[in-house]
């Protein structure tokens, strides 16, 4: 492997991992500071790439702008449809067992792929990604890098940044972390724990489709692919300990590496390599990298 192919597989490596993150930090948050094992995290990145590709013409049409326009229409959309599953939905979760929490969300898969193959039909889209961002770089003298894949590297960097901003330096984060460990102190204080879970749902389902939206360009749009993603994002979870943003990054970041060389140098392995690395990290660190 020469230089230039090295540097091109750490890049989509990075990408991928980044793009993980943003799906699995959702799903870490859902799960390790509000106590719901939501299997329909993935439908959320998949509503995020179908909406990608069936709001650009109307959004267009109504605020020009384009993809951007469509990704800030999108992401809206999303945490208005999180704040609402959380009312309607998952605010009576938080007292039952797993095992309804299980069939609940398995049950709005099962919805929102059907509304999907209504609505949109079954068949698989492409998104062409913006026109500012549709060049490539030169790596090497034979080897181009597409343009778009770096904006989504640093799109999720900012956002990462921002994350780890808002939980550790704001009154916010503060009380996310503190209705996390102790329900009843945090309502004591006379804080709506319950406004508070809405906003944390309504974020996670946002960053689900943010993801899927910035990915549609890249992988295209197609039935399941919220299954798909949704396996590998309870790994991110488990690897980088339930509730933790940053192991969430910082598993997020090992598989992309792991997954995407493991293509390359092991392609008949591949598959399994990621299961590997889950399997001697918890021999080595049970609870995870990190702890919430």
């Amino acid at each position: 492997m020469d230089l230039a192919t090295f540097l091109i597989q750490c890049l989509n490596s990075l990408q991928y991992g980044l793009l993980l993150f943003l799906v699995a930090a959702g799903l870490t948050l859902i799960f390790g500071i509000m106590g719901i094992i939501n299997l329909a995290h993935g439908s959320f990145y998949m509503i995020g790439a179908y909406m990608a590709y069936a709001l650009a013409a109307p959004v267009a049409a109504t605020f020009g702008g384009g993809f951007f326009s469509t990704l800030g229409v999108g992401v809206l959309l999303s945490a208005v449809l999180g704040y609402v599953l959380e009312w309607a939905f998952f605010s009576y979760l938080y007292e039952r067992d797993h095992l309804q929490q299980v069939l609940m969300t398995y049950g709005l898969i099962l919805v929102f792929e059907e509304l999907r193959s209504i609505i949109v039909g079954d068949d698989v889209y492409s998104v062409a990604p913006p026109p500012l961002l549709s060049g490539s770089i030169a790596l090497g003298e034979l080897m181009t890098y597409p343009v778009y894949r770096l904006f989504v590297s640093g799109v999720c960097l900012l956002l990462a940044g921002g994350m780890w901003w808002v939980f550790t330096r704001t009154r916010l984060g503060m009380m996310i972390r503190a209705g996390s460990h102790d329900r009843e102190m945090v309502q004591s204080l006379g804080i709506d724990i319950q406004l508070l879970f809405r906003i944390v749902f309504a974020a996670g389902v946002a960053l689900a489709a943010f993801a899927g939206m910035v990915a549609a360009p890249v992988s295209s749009v197609y039935p399941g692919m919220g299954s798909a993603v949704l396996i590998i994002c309870f790994v991110v979870v488990v690897i980088g300990g339930i509730g933790s943003v940053r192991g969430a990054l910082l598993a997020a970041l090992l598989i992309g590496f792991v997954d995407t060389f493991g293509k390359v140098l092991l392609p008949q392995a591949s598959g399994v390599l990621v299961y590997v690395l889950m399997a001697g990290i918890l021999l080595w660190r049970p609870m995870g990298l990190f702890k919430s």
